[in-house]
């Protein structure tokens, strides 16, 4: 049981650093092409997987999900974000808002992410 509980701490670190490194890993010139890495396997997840497992699937969510329900977790939420949000903050939100800011967000970040990866390229074939 034990281990478990270390799984869930490590589910709710990883993945809470990969969500920050996707909305702002493309401020720092040298993570830009990481993070656009990360963003598109992250909406490649949603959308490629999703086509298999529902639209929006990741499965670092399913893995958390599997070890939370070992631990006797039931009733949890569609979203990573809504479950997160209302864990570390105690804010409840609902599917839509959670889906709403997800979505927004990783779109956001991946059309920033692709303009400066590009401003980038650009750049270094000036040089």
């Amino acid at each position: 049981m034990v281990f478990y509980h270390i799984l869930d701490w490590f589910f709710t670190i990883f993945h809470t650093l990969l969500i920050i490194f996707n909305m702002t890993g493309w401020v720092w010139r040298r993570t830009r092409r990481l993070n656009l890495l990360a963003l598109l396997l992250t909406a490649g997840s949603w959308l490629i997987l999703g086509i298999f497992y529902g639209i929006g699937y990741c499965p670092l969510t399913d893995w958390h999900w599997n070890v939370l329900f070992r631990l006797g977790e039931r009733g949890l939420p569609p979203s990573y974000t809504q479950y997160l949000i209302d864990r570390v903050t105690g804010i409840e939100i609902t599917s839509s808002q959670a889906d709403l800011l997800t979505a927004g967000g990783l779109a956001a970040a991946l059309i920033i992410s692709v303009i400066l990866n590009i401003r980038d390229y650009r750049k270094r074939s000036v040089d």
